[in-house]
């Protein structure tokens, strides 16, 4: 047994005996002759008058392995200075040194900052954003680990810039090198196109009359269908409630002989039990929603139009070169359709990408009437600027010109049933409307419309129009 001179022993003695009596206290060895030191330290510290007094606190073995400086630097990432890493502070008495770790840090210790300080401010477009910012912010705090920057986003869901603060401009421009590169990669791939060059065809009320009844004929019969079937069903199980109370009820009536053969037999004549059958239920009607057709992947009346050309505009500078690209060409437009009316007819239908079992889009297929090839001059008079302008992807330049007006399409589905390959059975939608005749049309204008947007009368918002030969006449008439 070993002997303390001081009076210290008997608190060690005591402490240590608690450890042994009681397994709890084993997890964490802090002794009363650490904590008397650190009260002699702190006192020291209070009458310093220089520094200010430190909360201590108990700290354990495995707290002090598990803590680092990153975990103060990760205290204060949310403030406007934390640019550099937090060094750890010591704290130096008379008798020893002591370090202040573990995350207990004292309210006087403060991240320092160089005197020089580079920003640059980098337009980007307010749909890339979320790129930039990635899952969770991921891509956010890789950047800003990897090059010592700051990335701000604007507060406005609306912004379309961002701020990258740095401690040089070589940090800064590496910083917004890789924001470009990300930005490539999600317009070549992740992006949704936001706008288009479209021929808008929902100005004709009687061809939005076709197009609504074409969607009720579909959702609408097959629904009432639905509908009776599940009457059908409910009376059915009525019914068959009724008849089974009816059979026990007759039950009541039956006269069941027993003979008692022996002690350990029992004979029972049920011959007299009449027999009772039941009509087999007519199978369900199969509905809209057994072919995957639901009202979301119809297009809606007062957005149906022809397809020119897609784009992705990200931003107002390319939303501004797009509508200025179509003003500018509007005589050619003119000069291509030989300054003459154009008129087209939709008929029939036909699926693309995809087959009718499996069709993703459904269209009407378009014919110009005359047959002249005017209507395909002018949209390629209107391809060729865009691509010269440098508005169009690379693989979308590619692409041969197929004018088409969709009427069905798997990709604006809604709700939990949407996939990435979505599709729909539309094997009976083109057994009923393959030959549909959807009606002749003049040509009036073409649009610069941005998607998923309307403007009050229901139509796509359209950013720039040229006019088309006719179209004065057509006003008058109307």
């Amino acid at each position: 047994m070993i002997a303390y001179s001081s009076s210290r022993s008997l608190f060690f003695g005591v402490d240590c005996a608690l450890k042994y009596a009681n397994p709890f206290l084993k997890s964490n060895p802090l002794t009363y002759f650490e904590e008397d030191a650190r009260m002699d330290r702190n006192k020291k510290l209070k009458s310093a008058g220089g520094i200010r007094q430190c909360q201590w606190r108990p700290v354990s073995v495995s707290n002090i392995q598990e803590s680092t400086a990153e975990d103060s630097v990760n205290e204060l990432e949310d403030g406007d200075h934390a640019q550099e890493p937090i060094k750890v502070a010591q704290v130096v008495t008379d008798n020893c040194d002591s370090t202040i770790s573990a995350g207990v840090l004292d309210d006087t210790v403060k991240p320092v900052l160089s005197a020089e300080k580079h920003s640059l401010l980098l337009e980007v477009g307010a749909s890339l954003i979320r790129f930039i910012k990635g899952k969770e912010g991921s891509t956010q705090k890789k950047i800003e680990e990897e090059m010592g920057v700051k990335i701000v986003f604007p507060s406005s869901k609306k912004g379309e810039s961002i701020v990258i603060e740095g401690i040089s401009t070589d940090c800064v421009t590496r910083a917004s090198k890789k924001i470009q590169a990300i930005m490539n990669e999600a317009i070549e791939s992740s992006l949704d196109y936001s706008h288009f060059i479209s021929l808008p065809l929902a100005i004709y009320p009687e061809l939005t009359d076709k197009l609504v009844n074409f969607q009720n004929s579909i959702l609408g019969t097959n629904d009432v269908s639905a509908d009776e079937n599940l009457e059908s069903d409910s009376i059915e199980d009525t019914l068959d409630i009724e008849n089974k109370g009816q059979e026990l009820i007759k039950g009541r009536d039956v006269a069941v002989e027993l003979k008692v053969e022996d002690e350990k037999h029992v004979k029972v004549d049920l011959t007299s039990i009449p027999f009772v059958s039941y009509p087999p239920k007519p199978p369900r009607l199969p509905n809209a929603s057994d072919f995957g057709i639901d009202k979301s992947i119809f297009i809606k009346p007062t957005t149906f139009h022809l397809t020119v050309l897609m784009l992705k505009l990200w931003n107002k500078e390319r939303v501004n070169a797009a509508s200025g690209v179509l003003k500018s060409i509007s005589s050619k437009v003119i000069d291509a359709l030989d300054n003459r009316p154009i008129s087209i007819r939709l008929k029939g239908l036909d699926t693309m990408r995809g087959s009718l079992s499996k069709a993703r889009v459904l269209y009407a297929p378009v014919e110009e009437i005359g047959s002249e090839g005017r209507l395909l001059s002018a949209c390629q008079v209107i391809i060729n600027a865009f691509v010269e302008a440098g508005l169009v992807l690379e693989k979308d330049a590619k692409q041969k010109l197929k004018l088409h007006a969709t009427v069905m399409n798997a990709r604006h589905r809604k709700g939990k049933r949407r996939r990435k390959n979505d599709s729909f059975d539309a094997r009976g939608i083109f057994k009923q409307f393959g030959s549909e005749d959807w009606g002749e049309y003049l040509i009036r204008e073409a649009h610069l419309s941005q998607r998923f947007v309307f403007d009050e009368n229901g139509y796509y918002y359209c950013c720039a129009s040229i006019p088309f030969p006719g179209k004065e006449e057509r006003q008058q008439t109307d």
